[in-house]
């Protein structure tokens, strides 16, 4: 499994937007190939910082499947405008062993 981390650094004062059309967008990908879970958390001490974490099966079902996917067109639209700057996505996998 791979764990996709996202920071999300929200424009000031768009945040419940933002939130309202990722209710939207987690429907296009949770129904992708691959996937297997998520979490959008928001920060505390920054309301306008999130972090977006998705389980893959695989890093293709993200890197191939999903962002050259049709359905990634309607995620762009629906979110990236809310990004500034706009996040550098970073990949992980389990430590064997450590948890």
């Amino acid at each position: 499994m791979i764990l996709e981390v996202a920071p999300l650094q929200i424009v000031a004062g768009r945040e419940a937007d933002f939130e309202q059309a990722f209710l939207q967008a987690q429907r296009i990908i949770a129904s992708m190939p691959g996937y297997i879970s998520h979490q959008l958390q928001r920060c505390i001490e920054r309301p306008g910082e999130y972090l977006l974490l998705v389980v893959w099966k695989t890093l293709e079902d993200h890197e191939v499947g999903f962002r050259q996917s049709a359905q990634y067109q309607t995620w762009k639209q629906l979110l990236h405008h809310f990004y500034d700057p706009f996040p550098v996505v970073s990949h992980y996998r389990e430590v064997p062993g450590a948890v």
